[in-house]
């Protein structure tokens, strides 16, 4: 089987500095870190292996986001968007039922002691906050 050589890298230099930021970053998710200190391996011209080797990660892996840097450049790196379901509720519906949740049930007037997701659940929907809600989502 031939070998394909890999695509050259030549990030500009905002994009090395942000590179740089990402790769060394204390604050920095590891994916994103991984990603980005692939992309600097890559900027010195090293091949994929050596890369793989470096780094820890698979030699599929190195492939994929050199590409997608040498395609898309910083946009690349980030996450695609993932099939499935959208969430069922909004980010202010989840903190209404938060903000119930830590309030004694007494507070309400429900004859509890403290929460148990089903009754949590029902006390959303109760006060309007879901229109729906199971115990499973509300411990979610």
């Amino acid at each position: 089987m031939p070998v394909v050589p890999a695509r050259p890298i030549a990030p500009t230099a905002s994009e090395r500095e942000r590179l740089k930021k990402m790769a060394y970053g204390h604050k920095t998710e590891y994916r994103l870190r991984a990603r980005a200190q692939v992309v600097l391996h890559a900027a010195r011209s090293r091949s994929n292996a050596r890369i793989a080797r470096e780094t820890g990660l698979h030699l599929d892996t190195v492939r994929r986001w050199r590409g997608r840097f040498a395609e898309q450049r910083l946009a690349g790196l980030a996450d695609r968007r993932r099939s499935g379901r959208p969430p069922a509720f909004t980010a202010l519906q989840m903190s209404e039922v938060k903000a119930l949740a830590c309030r004694l049930p007494a507070e309400t007037g429900a004859p509890l002691s403290r929460w148990s997701c089903p009754e949590l659940a029902r006390e959303a929907m109760a006060r309007g906050i879901a229109t729906f809600g199971s115990a499973s989502t509300v411990r979610r």
